[in-house]
């Protein structure tokens, strides 16, 4: 239950640690008897699917103050219709890979709320988003405690590599797509 409650929290207070919850959820999973790996994994993907689309909802349905607010002007809605122009080109990359950047998620979710994105694209989009994420926290802290137990240093350089790994391969697709 807290799990899923940081993970929705996450979503629209980007200060909340879900990611750290997340984690340390999975390690204690291998060193407590209490916590199923499969539970751990979908509180925090039904916690993220929530949050985001909390998120979503603001920007949807409470967003018109701050459009009005920050967005007013001749260069707010350049940022509006720049804003609109990526989601319709790439918005399904954009909430997949928002959802792995603190912040990121809630300045992706609320946009395409904000902007009227398809919230039938969206939730799919969200669903894959919220998988992965729960997947990819959960069974790093998971294998983490089991192969680095005794190894602690170790565990925080192949943590790094792997979101470090992530990030280029990311980039990388990115790249392409735009030369295509």
């Amino acid at each position: 239950m807290i799990l899923f409650a940081l993970a929705a929290l996450d979503a629209v207070f980007p200060i909340v640690p879900s990611e750290t919850g997340l984690i340390l959820a999975g390690l204690l999973c291998v060193v407590g008897p209490h916590l199923s790996l499969g539970w751990v994994l979908t509180a925090a993907a039904l916690g993220a699917f929530v949050g985001d689309n909390s998120s979503y909802a603001l920007g949807r349905f409470v967003g018109r103050p701050v459009q009005r607010r920050f967005f007013a002007g001749e260069r707010g809605r350049k940022a509006l219709d720049w804003a609109r122009s990526q989601l319709d080109k790439r918005g399904g990359l954009l909430v997949v890979v928002g959802r792995f950047i603190p912040g990121g998620r809630t300045a992706t979710t609320f946009s395409c709320g904000l902007t009227h994105f398809p919230w039938p694209r969206f939730a799919a989009f969200e669903v894959v988003a919220a998988v992965s994420w729960s997947l990819y926290g959960g069974l790093l802290g998971y294998f983490g405690g089991r192969l680095f137990h005794d190894k602690p240093w170790l565990a925080l350089l192949v943590a790094f590599g792997i979101a470090g790994g992530i990030a280029v391969a990311v980039e990388g697709v990115r790249r392409l797509r735009t030369r295509s």
